[in-house]
C-alpha cells in the first residue's frame, strides 16, 4: 500500500489490486474480486483465488471504503472515491474523481461515471449505463436496461445521464432514455422517454413541464 493508507486486516485484495495514498480501508472489504469466467478458471485450475494472478482494481489516492464493499476486477476509481457500507461495483466500470457510491448501492458492471457525481443508498444500476460529471442520484432510484426482459433477445441498453442532472428518490428510468444535461426527475418518476436538457419530469409516467428557474444551475457536488 502506499504512504498513509489504512487497511483493516479483514480486507481482501485479489489481482493487481491497489489503493491510493492516505486512503481508509475497513472490515470485510473485497477489492478485485474475479469477475464469472476468472472464477470458472480458478475452480477448474484447482487454485486459491488469492494465488491466482488477474486483474485487479485500482483506486486512486484519499479514498475511503467502508465495511462490506466489494469491488470486482477491471474497476478503476480516482481520487476522493468514497462508498457507503455493502456497496458492490461489478467488473469494466470507471469512475471518476469525488464520486460517492453509497450504502447497498449495486452497480452491475461495464458503467461509466464522471466525476462529482453522488448517488445515494440503495440505488440499482445494471450494465451498459453511462452518468457523466455532477450527476445527483436519489436513494431507492432504479434504472433497467432491457425493455423485454427475458422475452427476447438480450441487448443491454441503460440510460444515459447527462452532465449536472438530478435523479429524485425512488424515481424508475426504463432503458434506452436520455436524460439531458441540468434536467431534473422528481422523486417516484417513472421515466418511459428522453427528459431533454434543463427539464423536469415528473408523474407515473412522468410528464415534461419546464424546469423553475432558480434551479436552473449545474449541482454543486
Amino acid at each position: 500500500m502506499q504512504n498513509n493508507t489504512y487497511v483493516h486486516k479483514s480486507a481482501r485484495f485479489y489481482g493487481s489490486s491497489s489503493v491510493g495514498k492516505e486512503s481508509v480501508v475497513l472490515e470485510n472489504v473485497i477489492l478485485g474480486y474475479p469477475r464469472h469466467s476468472i472464477l470458472m478458471e480458478i475452480t477448474k485450475a484447482g487454485a486459491e483465488i488469492e494465488d491466482y494472478g488477474q486483474p485487479g482494481s485500482v483506486i486512486g489516492d484519499n479514498a475511503f471504503i467502508r465495511a462490506g464493499t466489494t469491488i470486482f476486477s477491471n474497476v478503476k476509481a480516482g481520487n476522493n472515491f468514497r462508498t457507503g457500507h455493502n456497496a458492490m461495483i461489478r467488473e469494466n466500470t470507471t469512475i471518476g474523481d469525488n464520486v460517492l457510491i453509497g450504502t447497498n448501492v449495486i452497480i452491475d458492471g461495464t458503467v461509466t461515471i464522471g466525476s462529482n457525481v453522488s448517488i445515494q443508498g440503495n440505488v440499482y444500476i445494471p450494465t451498459h449505463v453511462t452518468i457523466e460529471d455532477k450527476v445527483f442520484i436519489g436513494p431507492c432510484a432504479v434504472l433497467a436496461n432491457d425493455k423485454y426482459p427475458i422475452r427476447g433477445e438480450y441487448h443491454p441498453e441503460g440510460p444515459v445521464i447527462r452532465k449536472g442532472a438530478s435523479i429524485g428518490a425512488n424515481a424508475t428510468l426504463v432503458p434506452g432514455i436520455e436524460i439531458g444535461e441540468g434536467a431534473m426527475v422528481a422523486a417516484g418518476a417513472l421515466v418511459t422517454k428522453d427528459v431533454p436538457a434543463w427539464k423536469l419530469a415528473i408523474g407515473c409516467p412522468a410528464k415534461i413541464i419546464a424546469l423553475p428557474e432558480k434551479l436552473e444551475t449545474l449541482n454543486d457536488i
